[in-house]
């Protein structure tokens, strides 16, 4: 490990007198170089920037005439150079660095502004294996390191707003502040942290390889919140490279901002309603808690969202309501007759728009589309020094993968009451039992220690709200380890039951569910969630 030198502490003040610029996303340039030359800064530039900011009128070098080398290899070879290097690392205040400089021709450079080839936009755009290696910047990233580890005497700039600041900083007496640049040289690693990581993940996937030996993760900051889970929490809201509609990429059309559990809510209730495909059914999903309180499906959304609230009308206040497809006015009044902490949907109409300008406190959020929920992805959650990631779950379960078990097979109307139980159970915590008639949940049970608990409580949920579970299809998300679950969910008024089976007591429980006339059919798939 390198010792520290015993270098001269860094001046609080430094000059700007030079500046080197490359850029690949060129808004803003022209303005930023004028105004650098407007301030007697002398400009540095590289291929499509320099002739950019030549096109403008104003003057600036080409590196090549800094390094005395051209650009070669098809520009894969131009600023890795120890003029390049050697100005933007040199610590001015030491000697042995400022004899160097001096013996080899080498001048300051004290201002870096890079935007790195677009590899994530190619990425994204379906680019071929080979495009996108060539879009992965080698010269810049080691030109903000460099920049960023001398911060001492170089602001380094990886975005238009760290040039505002610079900027600003230079209008009272041309020098920038070292707390300036310190705060620069933290957001210039973790621009190149995240740039890594996003290659980092495109290879793996690439080699097919999930879990592969070292994961990073990168975020973009959205949001500051006021507090995490309680007051005394700090936290804030990050968005990864992904592209999945949801809350991390929504538009937030009004409201408040959203708090770290409404984040949390929001995520749940979208995903949910994604599994129900909008041009068959309209779905709706009320949540609270992560959990749902209530789901439904009809053939429009207002129906669907009324069916919804009435599984669980008091939970619903203050809760999270999700739409598969636009909102529309005959919606969103209904909505807006219970205290909402937050509405998602694709889309809304000029009217609903209209209709909820008069609430402006309710948080509105429009993603443009849904996510597919049978898209692979990873998903990941912390513990203490770790974190777990594991595949995203995208099981989808249809009548053909279905096992009757029983004596009695189902009904048409009772599979597709199981299948929808089963649908909403895979994003209620386990323990979950949810009971299902007719598109409509009647009653949720979750989060219990035992599925007797889990069924018991959702049959007293329905009850409370007048809800006759009589006829009704029941869903566990994992195996009953005891018939005592099934007998509940039977004496509840439940005539079909979907599980994935799997316990060494899958006979006891089939022959309790024989035994009282019922329907059961085995999935094979577990979608438990803890």
């Amino acid at each position: 490990m390198p010792a520290a030198p015993d270098f001269p502490p860094h001046p609080d003040a430094h000059p700007l007198k030079r500046a080197l610029i490359s850029v690949s996303d060129k808004t803003g340039l022209i303005e930023t170089a004028r105004a650098l030359h407007d301030r007697g800064v002398a400009l540095i530039s590289t291929g499509g920037t320099r002739a950019a900011i030549a096109a403008a009128g104003l003057p600036v070098s080409d590196v090549s005439e800094i390094t005395g080398f051209p650009e070669m290899m098809d520009g894969r070879v131009k600023t890795l150079h120890p003029k390049v290097h050697g100005g933007l690392l040199g610590v001015r205040a030491a000697p042995t660095h400022a004899a160097a400089m001096e013996q080899h021709g080498i001048d300051g450079i004290d201002l870096l502004y890079v935007s790195l080839y677009p590899f994530e936009a190619t990425v994204s755009s379906g680019a071929g294996f080979d495009t996108c290696i060539e879009n992965i910047d080698i010269g810049g990233p080691a030109m903000i390191r460099s920049a960023a580890k001398n911060h001492g005497y170089v602001c380094v700039c990886t975005a238009p707003e760290d040039v505002a600041e610079v900027l600003a900083a230079l209008e009272s007496d041309g020098t920038t502040p070292l707390a300036l640049r310190r705060r620069l040289a933290a957001r210039a690693f973790a621009r190149t942290a995240a740039y890594d990581a996003a290659i980092a993940g495109w290879f793996a996937a690439e080699l097919a390889d999930p879990f592969p030996p070292r994961v990073t993760l990168a975020g973009r900051r959205l949001q500051t919140m006021r507090y995490g889970e309680n007051p005394h929490q700090q936290a804030a809201f990050y968005a990864t490279a992904e592209e999945r509609p949801g809350v991390a990429t929504a538009r937030v059309v009004q409201g408040k901002e959203l708090s770290y559990n409404n984040v949390a809510d929001t995520d749940a209730a979208f995903e949910l309603v994604a599994e129900f495909d909008p041009a068959a059914e309209a779905a709706v999903a009320i949540i609270k808690h992560a959990n749902p309180c209530g789901v439904a499906t009809a053939a429009d959304s207002a129906e669907a969202y009324r069916r919804a609230l009435a599984c669980d009308p008091t939970s619903a206040f203050g809760g999270i309501v999700a739409l598969n497809r636009t909102l529309d006015a005959e919606t969103a009044r209904e909505i807006l007759k219970v205290f909402t902490e937050v509405v998602i949907a694709p889309d809304a109409d000029a009217e609903a728009l209209a209709l909820f300008e008069a609430r402006r406190n309710v948080r509105l959020l429009l993603t443009g589309a849904l996510p597919d929920p049978r898209k692979a992805g990873a998903v990941f959650r912390s513990v203490a020094a770790g974190f777990l990631m594991q595949t995203r779950d995208t099981a989808h379960i249809t009548p053909a993968d279905l096992t009757v078990t029983t004596r009695r097979s189902p009904t048409e109307s009772e599979v597709r009451d199981m299948l929808f139980a089963f649908t909403i159970g895979k994003h209620v915590k386990s323990n979950a039992i949810v009971f299902a008639r007719g598109g409509q949940t009647l009653g949720i049970g979750a989060g219990q220690m035992n599925r007797k608990d889990s069924a018991r409580i959702a049959a007293l949920r329905a009850a409370d709200f007048g809800l006759n579970l009589a006829g009704s299809a029941c869903a566990s998300e994992a195996f009953f380890p005891f018939a005592d679950g099934l007998i509940q969910a039977a004496e509840a008024g439940a005539t079909a039951v979907i599980q994935p089976g799997g316990s060494i007591r899958d006979q006891e429980v089939i022959d309790a569910a024989n035994e009282r006339g019922i329907a059961m059919a085995f999935t094979g798939v577990r979608v438990f969630r803890h």
